[in-house]
C-alpha cells in the first residue's frame, strides 16, 4: 500500500530462496503461489487453501491476490493480516493451468512441447550445470532473520505539559494535500494545498488563531476550551501529545476531563477533531460543546492583504439533517467554486437540537473577543444565521448529559470540496460515526506507510517536526540576531539569487566535507516537511574558500542530485546551492538575517544543533490572557460620566461644541457601541494615524499601507488596537486602559472626535483621565497627552505605560521577526527599525 492508500505491485518471496535482496522486509503470502504447487503436493495445497479461506482470502472471483502480514503495515485493530482484495487475471489463469495439470497429468506441458517452434528451441531450454559454483555472502537479513520491530503510530513523539513555552510548539499533520498545523496551546491553521481553509495570523505571543472548541457547564455557566486557547483558562491538568498520526490534547477542569484528538483523513481532504468528555465528578453534568473557525477559502496572502474584502465573496448554508454547514466562495472569474464543509457527528442530549452560526459579528459581538464571545454568555443561543454574511465563520453547538463516570463523544469535521455534490457527500459521510472511526483508524495506517516510504524513524520525524515548528514560529536560538541587527538590505536583494523571500528560509552553512551529513539530514527534512504541506527554501551556502577544483561544491551538488529533492533545485520552495565566494558580504549578511532557521555545519549535525536549541528556558507565561474589554480589570467600579447634551443624536453619538466635535458615549457592558468602528483620521501629507471610538488605532509614516508603524488589523468586529495607554494603581495593583480597548472592563467612556484630534474621557472611582491624540502639523510625531485628575482627598501612586505593537512595514506577520528594538542612551527613548 502506498502513501495514498492504493495497492502497488511489488515482487516478494521466500527470503531463503529468492535472488532479490530485501525479501525479509515483507511477510506476504499469495494463494496463487500455493496453487502452483498443486501438481507436486496436492494435499498440502488443499490444506493451505482452506487456511486462506479462514483468513478471509476467498472472494467473489476466487482467491484474492495476497495477504500482507508485515507488522509495519498493520494497525492496532488488525490482529490478522491485511487482505488485498484485488484480482489479477494472469494469476487466476496460472492457477487454472496448475489445477488442470494436477487433475489431467500435466496436459499443458505436453501441449507446450508439441509446438514445433518450441521443439526447435528445446536445447536452449536445457539448464547447464556450472562447473564452478560462485560463492557469495548471503544478504544480511538472512544471516539471522529477526522480525521487524513494529512501528507504533500511536507512540508519542513530542510531549508538552504546558502551553506556556518560550514560543508556540507547532506540529504538522497532513495527507499530502490537506494540512493541519496545531500548536501546544491549541492555535494553528488548516490548508488545502494553496488554499487557506481557516484564518491564521503569525503571533507567537497570543497564538489565538485557529479552529477551536468551547465547553460550557450549563449548570454553573463556567466556560473553557478543549485546549488552552482561545479562552486561556488555566486548567487543573494539561497535557499535549504529538504522535505521527495525530495530535492529542488532554485537560481536566473542575471534575471534567476533555480529550481532543486531531487527525487528517488519508481518504479525503478533511480534518477530524474528536472531543471526548468524561465526567470525573460524583454528580450529573450537562456540558455544551461549541466549535468555531473563521472561513477563508482563499490563498493566505490574499486574506492577509485584505480580509474584509475577501470575506465578501463567501456564502454559507446549513444542512440541519446532517448537522452540517457548507461555505462556498463565489468565483470572481470563471474559476470553479470552492467549498468548506463543517459537520458534527455524535449523539447529544435528548431533545437538544444542533445550533449553528456563520456570522462572526453575532458570535463574538461588537468589540468582543474569542476569549469571552457573546455567544458563550449565560443562556445565549446561536442564531442559526446563514447566507452572504460579511464575516463568515462556522460554528456548531450540541450539548450532552454526562452521568458520573460516563463519557460523551463528539467529532467536528472540516473538509474541502470542489463541488456542491461533493460537499454534501462529505457532509453525509462524516456525519456517520462509522466513517469517523474509519478515518481515525486509517490515519494510523497512513502514518506507518509514510514512515516506511520515506525510510524514517520516529526520532527522525521528531527532529523534522521541531525544525518545521521553528520555521513557522521562529526561535531566536536558531537565528542570527547579529545579522538581523547589522543587515541593511531588503527582500528584493534576494531575488537575484532566485530566492523570493516570500516563504521561510532555512540556511545551511557548510565549509568542508565533514558538514555533508548535515546537508543530507536537511534534504530529508525538506522532503518530509514538503509532504507535510510546509514549503520553505533550503539555501545551502558553500563557504569553502574559492579554489580551482571546487570539490566541496561538487560533493554537495552530487548529494542534492541523488536525493528525492533533485526535482526541486532552484524552484520556489526548493533547494538552492550557492557559493559564498560569489556573493558580496552584504548579501551573505542578508541571507543570514532573512533565514528563520540557520545551521552551521561547524556546530555538528542536526541532532546536536537541535539539542543546543532545546536548552532549558523558564520564561514567564507568554500566552496568558490579557484583560478583556468585557471583563472587570479592577475592584474599583468606574463612575458614570456627566450626561451629554448632543446635537443631532443618532442613537450612538451626536455633535457638540457647535459641530466641531462628534461625541460618542461608549459603554460596552451596557451594549452602547456603534455597530461598526467610528473612525477619525488625523494626518498630514507625511504622517498620520486612524483611531476609533474603542482605541488609538494605528499609525503610519509616508504611506498608510506600505509603511505602517503599528498594525491595522482590518477587523470591524473586534477592532483590536495596536497601541494602548495603561494606568495602574501601584497601591492596589488594579489597572485599566485610558481607552475602551484593550482593558476598559466594559465601563463607560466618552470619546470626542474633532478635526485633527481625538479625546478619550474616563472616570475610574475618584480618578479621571483625559487622553488626547494628535499629530503636530509640521512633525512626523503622534502625541499621546494624558491628563490625570485625582478628585479624592488622598494621594494616589500611579504608573502609566504606553504599549506599541511594532510593524514597521506592511504587515506584522512578515516584519515582526526582522524588527530590531533598542533604546537611546541620553533620553531613554525606545527605538525600532
Amino acid at each position: 500500500v502506498d502513501m495514498a492508500g492504493n495497492y502497488q505491485y511489488r515482487a516478494f518471496g521466500v527470503p531463503g530462496l529468492g535472488l532479490k535482496t530485501g525479501l525479509a522486509d515483507d511477510l506476504v503470502v499469495a494463494p496463487y503461489a500455493s496453487i502452483l504447487a498443486a501438481p507436486l503436493a496436492p494435499l498440502d495445497v488443499l490444506a493451505n487453501l482452506r487456511h486462506f479461506e479462514r483468513e478471509g482470502a476467498l472472494g467473489r472471483y476466487g482467491f484474492v491476490e495476497a495477504i500482507d502480514y508485515t507488522p509495519e503495515r498493520r494497525t492496532e485493530s488488525e490482529t490478522l493480516g491485511v487482505v488485498l482484495r484485488t484480482y489479477m487475471a494472469h494469476h487466476q489463469g496460472m492457477s487454472l493451468v496448475s489445477l488442470d495439470n494436477a487433475l489431467h497429468d500435466a496436459p499443458m506441458q505436453r501441449y507446450f512441447h508439441a509446438d514445433p517452434r518450441i521443439q526447435a528451441a528445446d536445447l536452449l531450454l536445457q539448464e547447464r550445470i556450472p562447473h564452478v559454483v560462485p560463492l557469495s555472502n548471503p544478504p544480511i537479513e538472512l544471516a539471522e532473520h529477526v522480525p521487524s520491530a513494529r512501528v507504533t503510530a500511536g507512540g508519542p513523539v513530542l510531549r508538552h505539559a504546558t502551553p506556556h513555552t518560550l514560543s508556540p510548539r507547532a506540529y504538522l499533520l497532513s495527507n499530502g494535500s490537506y494540512t493541519v498545523m496545531v500548536t501546544n496551546a491549541g492555535g494553528g491553521y488548516s490548508r488545502r494545498q494553496q488554499i487557506a481553509m481557516t484564518r491564521w495570523r503569525e503571533d507567537v505571543t497570543t497564538d489565538a488563531w485557529g479552529s477551536f472548541c468551547y465547553l460550557r457547564d450549563l449548570d454553573t455557566g463556567v466556560v473553557w476550551s478543549s485546549a488552552y486557547q482561545p479562552t486561556a483558562r488555566e486548567p487543573d491538568e494539561y497535557e499535549v501529545i504529538f504522535a505521527p498520526d495525530r495530535a492529542i490534547f488532554r485537560r481536566v477542569d473542575e471534575g471534567i476531563e476533555v480529550r481532543t484528538e486531531i487527525v487528517v483523513s488519508p481518504e479525503d481532504d478533511a480534518e477530524l477533531r474528536r472531543v471526548v468528555v468524561t465526567n470525573l465528578s460524583t454528580r450529573h453534568r450537562t456540558i455544551e460543546l461549541t466549535s468555531y473557525a473563521e472561513v477563508v477559502l482563499a490563498p493566505h496572502d490574499s486574506d492577509l492583504a485584505h480580509p474584509a474584502f475577501s470575506n465578501l465573496f463567501v456564502e454559507t448554508s446549513a444542512v440541519p439533517a446532517l448537522s452540517a454547514l457548507i461555505c462556498t466562495r463565489r468565483p470572481r472569474s470563471g474559476r470553479d467554486r470552492q467549498y468548506l464543509v463543517h459537520v458534527l457527528s455524535g449523539h447529544g442530549r435528548a431533545g437538544a437540537d444542533v445550533q449553528y452560526e456563520t456570522d462572526r459579528a453575532r458570535f463574538i459581538g461588537r468589540a468582543g473577543s474569542l476569549a469571552r464571545p457573546r455567544a458563550l454568555a449565560r443562556e445565549a443561543r446561536l442564531s442559526n444565521t446563514t447566507g452572504p454574511v460579511l464575516d463568515p465563520i462556522v460554528s456548531l453547538r450540541q450539548s450532552a448529559r454526562v452521568p458520573p463516570g460516563a463519557t460523551a463523544r463528539f467529532t467536528f469535521t472540516t473538509a474541502y470540496a470542489d463541488s456542491d455534490v461533493s460537499a454534501r457527500y462529505l457532509a453525509a459521510k462524516y456525519h456517520d460515526r462509522r466513517a469517523v472511526a474509519r478515518a481515525f483508524a486509517l490515519a494510523g495506517t497512513h502514518s506507518q506507510v509514510e514512515l516506511r516510504h520515506l525510510n524514517l524513524s520516529l526520532e527522525d520525524t521528531t527532529r523534522f517536526q521541531r525544525i518545521g515548528g521553528r520555521l513557522i514560529t521562529g526561535d531566536a536560538r536558531l537565528r542570527s540576531i547579529e545579522a538581523i541587527e547589522a543587515n541593511t538590505r531588503g527582500q528584493r536583494d534576494l531575488w537575484k539569487y532566485g530566492i523570493s523571500g516570500d516563504i521561510p528560509i532555512l540556511l545551511a552553512r557548510v565549509a568542508d566535507g565533514s558538514h555533508l551529513p548535515l546537508v543530507a539530514d536537511l534534504l530529508k527534512t525538506h522532503e518530509y516537511l514538503r509532504l507535510k504541506g510546509l514549503p520553505f527554501d533550503l539555501v545551502i551556502l558553500n563557504e569553502h574558500p574559492a579554489s580551482y577544483l571546487q570539490a566541496l561544491q561538487e560533493e554537495v551538488q552530487r548529494l542534492v542530485e541523488r536525493s528525492p529533492e533533485s526535482q526541486w533545485i532552484d524552484r520556489p520552495g526548493g533547494v538552492f546551492l550557492r557559493r559564498a565566494d560569489l556573493m558580496p558580504a552584504e548579501d551573505q549578511l542578508l541571507v543570514r538575517a532573512a533565514a528563520r532557521v540557520m545551521m552551521d555545519g561547524a556546530n555538528g549535525g542536526l541532532k546536536q544543533q537541535l539539542s543546543r536549541a532545546s536548552a532549558p528556558v523558564t520564561p514567564e507565561p507568554t500566552r496568558t490572557r490579557v484583560s478583556e474589554a468585557m471583563e472587570p480589570t479592577a475592584p474599583v467600579e468606574a463612575s458614570p460620566l456627566p450626561p451629554l447634551d448632543l446635537e443631532h443624536f443618532n442613537g450612538f453619538g451626536g455633535f457638540a461644541d457647535g459641530g466641531r466635535e462628534f461625541v460618542i458615549p461608549v459603554h460596552p457592558a451596557a451594549g452602547s457601541l456603534p455597530p461598526s468602528p467610528w473612525s477619525n483620521v488625523v494626518a498630514h501629507s507625511r504622517f498620520g494615524f486612524a483611531c476609533t471610538e474603542t482605541g488609538p488605532g494605528y499609525t503610519w509614516s509616508g504611506n498608510s499601507h506600505d509603511n505602517r508603524l503599528t498594525p491595522w488589523r482590518n477587523d470591524p468586529v473586534s477592532d483590536p488596537p495596536g497601541e494602548a495607554v495603561f494606568i495602574r494603581d501601584e497601591e492596589t495593583g488594579a489597572f485599566w486602559s485610558a481607552t475602551p480597548l484593550p482593558a476598559g472592563g466594559g465601563q463607560p467612556y466618552t470619546v470626542r472626535h474633532g478635526q485633527g484630534y481625538s479625546i478619550y474621557e474616563h472616570l475610574r472611582g475618584e480618578l479621571r483621565s483625559d487622553l488626547v491624540l494628535f499629530v503636530p502639523c509640521d512633525e512626523t510625531v503622534k502625541v499621546f497627552r494624558l491628563a490625570l485628575h485625582n478628585t479624592s482627598s488622598r494621594r494616589r501612586r500611579l504608573s502609566v505605560t504606553l504599549y506599541v505593537d511594532w510593524v514597521v512595514g506592511e504587515n506584522r506577520s512578515r516584519t515582526s521577526i526582522h524588527v530590531v528594538t533598542g533604546t537611546e542612551a541620553h533620553t531613554g527613548a525606545v527605538l525600532a527599525r
